[in-house]
């Protein structure tokens, strides 16, 4: 049975910088695709980006030139470094393994005006 465990999340003002990650366990994380996805109160979820197993990046148009997506095979972690950041990016963060389809329990990420 997989696991994912993100962490990082919190409260920070607007134009400061979060990083998130994610640990995988129990699943097979060199062939799984990792994403994070957001949910914002009264929001449906939606992508904020994706890596492959290659490393090739994919970012919602949101989160292009302020947020970097990354991944430590050696440590089944997948990472979110957030910067920018503004109140419109307040929302739980969910770490996705897209072969699989695991899901964490989220994040919560605030940014205060």
């Amino acid at each position: 049975q997989g696991d994912l465990v993100e962490s990082g999340g919190g409260l920070v003002q607007a134009g400061g910088s979060l990083n998130l990650s994610c640990t995988a366990s129990g699943i097979i994380f060199s062939i799984n695709s990792m994403g994070w996805y957001r949910q914002a109160p009264g929001k449906q979820r939606e992508l904020v980006a994706t890596i492959t197993s290659r490393d090739k990046t994919n970012y919602a148009d949101s989160a292009k030139g302020r947020f970097t997506i990354s991944r430590d095979s050696a440590k089944n972690t997948v990472y979110l470094q957030m910067s920018s950041l503004k109140p419109e990016d307040t929302a739980v963060y969910y770490c996705n393994a897209q072969y699989e389809n695991y899901w964490g329990k989220g994040t919560l990420v605030t940014v205060s005006s």
